[in-house]
């Protein structure tokens, strides 16, 4: 019986590995929402680090974290650093590409909790008085993270903070903050 009883948890340990194996490895998650506001409005408040503070999903979650700036104040190569409790952890995000009021495109690389980077792109496509603006985060799995997203529905997570995030932006933007 006790021989059975390993044999199936053997066998139900291999499935598991077997599935978290063939997960992709690469994923992207995307979420677009209306804006009832003009393009170089909403493009603004993403493209300056110093805003995001108004909207971002994760700003609240430590209000005393750290946080420091580098380069310029928006657009390319403008960089901020965070510091903070375990939910935001530590890392810095750069502004790699900005193309104004079409898409901006920034690297995250976090240090803690864990080690990695994703990227993170926004898109802005005027719609007659409003704007549709997509936000899709990028990278790469190990295979640790795989299980774990398996286990936790990671993509789900990672959705929720940017529909939150996006529906802030929508918010802000849409009250005219520059």
């Amino acid at each position: 019986m006790l021989k059975d009883i390993l044999i199936a948890l053997v066998l139900v340990i291999a499935a598991f590995l077997v599935v978290v194996a063939a997960q992709p490895s690469e994923f992207r998650v995307e979420r677009t929402t209306t804006m009832a506001a003009p393009a170089d409005v909403v493009f603004t408040q993403v493209n300056d680090l110093h805003k995001w503070d108004a909207w971002s999903p994760w700003a609240k979650l430590d209000p005393d974290a750290k946080v420091t700036f580098a380069g310029p104040d928006a657009g390319k190569d403008a960089a901020m650093s965070w510091s903070g409790n375990d939910k935001v952890g530590e890392g810095k995000m750069t502004i790699v590409e900005s193309h104004p009021n079409d898409a901006i495109k920034i690297e995250v690389d976090f240090t803690k909790p864990f080690e990695g980077s994703i990227g993170s792109e926004f898109g802005f496509k005027p719609n007659g008085d409003t704007t549709d603006v997509s936000w899709a985060m990028t990278g790469h799995r190990t295979f640790v993270q795989k299980a774990f997203c398996l286990v936790m529905n990671g993509d789900k997570m990672l959705s929720g903070d940017i529909e939150k995030g996006l529906a802030q932006l929508k918010s802000v933007a849409e009250q005219g903050k520059s």
